[in-house]
């Protein structure tokens, strides 16, 4: 029990002078450290930006479909063989609609794109058709969405090839 504890709490290296130690950084280390941190979240916010608007877009294109099926539906009903005659995109998706009415479309559907534009529509006995304007700020990857009765829905955009048909769009008149 002799033995003293003071080399127990002595410093890590006390072998090196004073000024040798370093207690931190130094400002070249912690500008290099800001600066990669800079460029990552600028690469990360561009990302985040074009995957928000690709799912915006995407929100449209599955709005129309919808409407699009409700108005389907309407036509293959029993003894109809014929679309609602409806004015504008809005008086579709209202909760005084025949498609809301009979359940062929949600009741929550917004008569508003992802973008806070009006989709545009109307429908008459024999045909319909339903448009977004796409992303206003950048027509040439998001352009507008169009859909007609008895056609695929158009984007403006080639599409991509993936060795797999597309999915049938409607009743063919």
């Amino acid at each position: 029990m002799g033995r003293c504890l003071s080399g127990f709490f002595s410093p890590p290296f006390p072998d090196l002078p004073m000024k040798h130690r370093r207690n931190g950084f130094s400002l070249l280390e912690l500008l290099v450290a800001m600066t990669i941190l800079a460029v990552l979240g600028t690469i990360g916010f561009t990302q985040f930006q074009k995957k928000t608007a690709q799912a915006r877009h995407l929100k449209a294109i599955d709005t129309l479909r919808t409407v699009a099926a409700g108005l389907d539906q309407y036509y293959l009903k029993p003894n109809r063989g014929h679309f609602p005659e409806l004015a504008t995109f809005q008086a579709m998706v209202e909760p005084n609609s025949p498609l809301v009415k009979e359940s062929l479309i949600p009741a929550n559907l917004s008569p508003n794109d992802p973008w806070g534009n009006p989709y545009e529509g109307s429908s008459s006995r024999g045909t319909y058709m339903l448009k977004c304007g796409g992303d206003p700020d950048n027509a040439e990857e998001f352009p507008p969405i169009v859909k007609e009765a008895g056609k695929a829905i158009d984007t403006g955009q080639a599409p991509a090839s993936s060795g797999t048909p597309a999915p049938a769009e409607g009743p063919a008149k």
